[in-house]
């Protein structure tokens, strides 16, 4: 993939312009949601062992 030229008289940086404290708020209150929703970790599944069973003997 090639480097894009800006044309010349087209500027392609963007000011925005900055978040009231409700809306970082609001933000910040989604984030904390979004970790704590998705942030479980699943549990463990267990795995058999393919090894040899070895089994006792009884004498009879």
């Amino acid at each position: 993939m090639g480097h894009i030229k800006e044309p010349k008289g087209v500027d392609f940086i963007i000011k925005s312009e900055p978040l009231t404290d409700k809306e970082q708020a609001a933000i910040s209150e989604y984030i904390i949601n979004y970790k704590l929703k998705h942030s479980k970790k699943k549990a463990a599944t267990t795995r058999k062992s393919r090894g040899v069973i070895s089994r006792k003997k009884t004498l009879a």
